[in-house]
């Protein structure tokens, strides 16, 4: 029912795409933007994925020196706020390393950066990204599967307001709200 966008971006071949640009960001922004907005998308499914993670094993394991609660949701406002502003530091730091320094996404995907492809940040301690036949399946589940994690932590973290219970109540013998 939507014409497939003929931006620049949907000649790259990038793993996951299927021509849904319901508003042609891709025609109305240049390669090198929709490079950012790819390399965001990567990002925030790589985050979304550890999240969904952690949202389950929170009511499972616990650290020491933090309170026990077995509702996430409430768990998030029991942690103290320096805890909070560390993970917030080390986020600037990692991206600050991961981008050699260069936070201004305007300066991304120029000069030495320009043929980058969006999401390899030079991280790979596992050597999955390096060619091979199964590297752009990987790179396939791996988008696919950060989406689907983006949209998993949102209902859960909703499910948690709207029932006001942990996700698993009646599990290990947690006691219903």
């Amino acid at each position: 029912f939507l014409r497939r966008p003929s931006g620049d971006a949907f000649k790259q071949g990038w793993a996951g795409d299927v021509g849904f640009d319901p508003l042609y960001f891709s025609e109305v922004f240049d390669l090198r933007t929709m490079k950012v907005l790819r390399e965001s998308e990567i990002k925030h499914g790589r985050v979304a994925m550890l999240a969904v993670v952690g949202f389950i094993l929170q009511q499972f394991i616990h650290f020491p020196g933090f309170p026990s609660e077995p509702d996430q949701v409430k768990a998030f406002y029991k942690v103290p706020p320096a805890s909070i502003g560390f993970l917030i530091a080390a986020s600037g730091i990692a991206e600050w390393y991961l981008h050699k320094g260069n936070l201004d996404t305007n300066t991304w995907f120029t000069g030495d950066d320009a043929d980058r492809e969006p999401g390899a940040l030079g991280f790979d301690p596992l050597k999955m990204a390096k060619g091979g036949t199964g590297s752009d399946d990987l790179k396939l589940k791996e988008i696919k599967n950060g989406r689907l994690a983006m949209c998993a932590i949102g209902g859960l973290i909703h499910r948690s307001f709207v029932t006001g219970e942990p996700l698993f109540p009646n599990l290990l013998g947690t006691p219903s709200a």
